[in-house]
């Protein structure tokens, strides 16, 4: 029992480390530089495509989305007929 308690605080100490197994290298200032020029693009739409395409869908289905929703006010606003 004191073994396995013992073996998994060890286990439990490699997993959990600050240090990192390998050198990531710093990427920072070259994104900074790319975001920052003035090339007439918001920031919004400066990482290409995707982000537009990402940018696109939500509107879409934002407009989507308001129009759904005065839709659904108009109905319940409006009294139902009775026969």
């Amino acid at each position: 029992m004191l073994r396995n308690l013992l073996a998994l605080r060890q286990i439990s100490q490699r997993t959990i480390s600050t240090a990192s197994r390998r050198q990531v290298a710093n990427r920072v200032p070259e994104k900074q530089k790319y975001f920052q020029e003035d090339n007439g693009l918001p920031v919004h739409l400066k990482g290409g495509l995707s982000d537009g395409l990402l940018y696109m869908i939500t509107m879409g289905l934002t407009v989507f989305g308001t129009c759904y929703a005065v839709y659904e006010l108009f109905v319940a606003a409006m009294p139902k007929k009775v026969k």
